[in-house]
């Protein structure tokens, strides 16, 4: 692992998706004035981008060329983060249900797991940072100091995406979202690199039954009891 990934504090937050670690990921950097990772991110991008250029999916190099060569800006703003890909601003593309699918294929990729390493270990640095994803604690940041593994129900997590997109005025089926989130929750489990799993030293908070603010109030705890808070 690089100087500057041990040399700094870092928190990852994984678990699957819909279960809040990027909402909880995105509060604690805030709060603590440190840098932020939307490792996902990087995986929906590859796979926008993928999309964009017509690309097919089952061309594994390919894929690996579009994670290598990737265009992409995190720029911080007052509502949050600006993501330019290739120059562009995308906001809402990222999160389509399409995209959504598509990065979790990409995702399973050897190939394409290497190519973004390194790029999330950049993100390290002074005075510390917060990432969330699938396998930040497991395989990115090993040696991270407080790691967190969130979770829910599968039921809840569909329940809050329709939710989500109702208020934006989005018409969603809710069957359809849970079988996506089942279909999604087995691939990511399952895959052979990088499977979703806690980390062996991960405290584990299953949020079904806890509000976002109890979520980030029990990994404050966690905090303070490692002097980070």
């Amino acid at each position: 692992m690089s100087e500057s990934v041990t040399a700094v504090h870092v928190v990852t937050i994984d678990g699957p998706s819909g279960s809040g670690k990027g909402t909880i990921a995105a509060l604690l950097a805030r709060e603590l004035g440190w840098a932020f990772l939307d490792s996902g991110a990087l995986y929906r991008l590859t796979a926008l981008a993928a999309l964009n250029q017509g690309v097919d999916f089952a061309d594994t190099a390919a894929l690996a060329v579009v994670a290598t060569t990737l265009d992409v800006q995190f720029l911080p703003a007052e509502d949050g983060l600006v993501i330019l890909l290739a120059g562009e601003r995308v906001g809402d593309s990222l999160r389509t249900e399409e995209v959504g699918a598509m990065a979790s294929r990409v995702a399973a990729l050897p190939a394409v797991r290497a190519a973004l390493l390194q790029r999330q270990r950049d993100f390290a640095r002074h005075p510390g940072l917060v990432a969330d994803g699938r396998d930040m604690g497991t395989v990115v940041f090993p040696d991270a100091t407080v790691k967190v593994f969130l979770t829910a129900s599968a039921e809840e997590r569909a329940k809050r995406r329709f939710e989500q997109l109702h208020s934006k005025g989005i018409n969603a089926s809710f069957d359809r979202l849970l079988a996506d989130i089942q279909a999604r929750d087995e691939r990511d489990s399952q895959r052979t690199v990088a499977p979703l799993r806690p980390a062996d030293d991960a405290i584990i908070l299953d949020s079904t039954q806890m509000t976002i603010q109890e979520v980030f109030a029990a990994v404050m705890v966690q905090m303070r009891l490692k002097g980070l808070a």
